[in-house]
């Protein structure tokens, strides 16, 4: 049974021509906020006209601080679990061969890169993962950051300028504090907050069903909504660019083996390539 916590204080609520706002707390590094990723673009699909998310970044002590060869075992372990669990292809051998060695730097990039927009930064936020977790990059090597950048269509010299300014750093430090006075203590943690300033939000901790993310949207908007169609697959990787075959087969509600007919259909075609990864296989759009 998922427990859903009350939020009381609207103050942070910041509603955008949407009824209903999801404050998304998320660590770059995280296998399980990766893992996540299936659900978030599904919820965005299905209810794009009514929600608004937020990322806030929150990363947590065991990843700020992955120095020691145990503590990057254990990194290592976590992320293996979760790639059997999620079906989300990780490889916690990088935490042995190819470690972050700076994990707060990759998370003062994502804040510069959302200085030229919030757009910007899901697409930067998103790239990031894809270079650690598929590519299996050090997402703390500048070389890196920079090619997310340039994939990201961001202002290279604007980027470069803001991710070595203080207002970067004390973006983060902004997350961080709002963690802090949320009570959020694990990654991922949603926070969804409808028009009404004076209700409660509903706090949700951890990964879970999508369903269980569906309802609570549900739950929180006055008027039924009304689902919208989900796009073909192709238009779905038009969109996201790269997918994972479990995103595909998670999004759409099929197995495994239907999502893979699907996507290799496309990419004889020459629509997608396949991109192989430890643990999984993702699709590359390219057409």
């Amino acid at each position: 049974m998922v427990s859903a916590k009350k939020w009381t204080d609207a103050s942070w609520y910041n509603q955008d021509q949407k009824p209903l706002e999801i404050y998304l707390f998320i660590d770059p590094l995280s296998s399980d906020c990766w893992a996540l990723e299936p659900k978030i673009k599904k919820l965005l699909l299905e209810y794009e006209p009514y929600v608004r998310i937020k990322h806030i970044l929150s990363s947590s002590l065991d990843t700020l601080n992955c120095q020691t060869e145990k503590q990057r075992k254990e990194i290592a372990k976590s992320w293996n679990e979760t790639a059997k669990k999620s079906g989300m292809p990780c490889n916690g051998n990088q935490w042995l061969k190819n470690p972050v060695e700076s994990p707060f730097l990759a998370s003062v990039a994502v804040k510069a890169a959302e200085m030229q927009g919030k757009k910007a930064g899901s697409r930067f936020l998103r790239s990031i993962q894809e270079q650690l977790f598929v590519e299996q990059k050090n997402i703390s090597d500048y070389d890196v950051l920079l090619k997310c950048a340039e994939q990201s269509r961001l202002d290279l010299d604007e980027f470069t300028h803001d991710m070595h300014s203080a207002t970067a750093s004390k973006a983060f430090q902004c997350d961080v504090k709002i963690a802090s006075e949320m009570e959020v203590h694990s990654t991922p943690t949603l926070v969804f907050f409808n028009e009404n300033i004076e209700d409660e939000g509903i706090k949700v901790d951890g990964l879970y069903p999508y369903e269980i993310y569906s309802q609570v949207v549900e739950q929180m908007l006055e008027d039924k909504p009304v689902k919208k169609e989900l796009p073909s697959v192709e238009e779905f990787l038009m969109r996201f660019k790269i997918a994972a075959t479990v995103e595909v087969a998670e999004v759409y509600d099929i197995s495994i083996k239907e999502a893979e007919k699907k996507l290799k259909k496309l990419m004889f075609t020459n629509k997608i390539e396949k991109i192989e990864a430890v643990n999984g296989t993702f699709w590359r759009y390219i057409f």
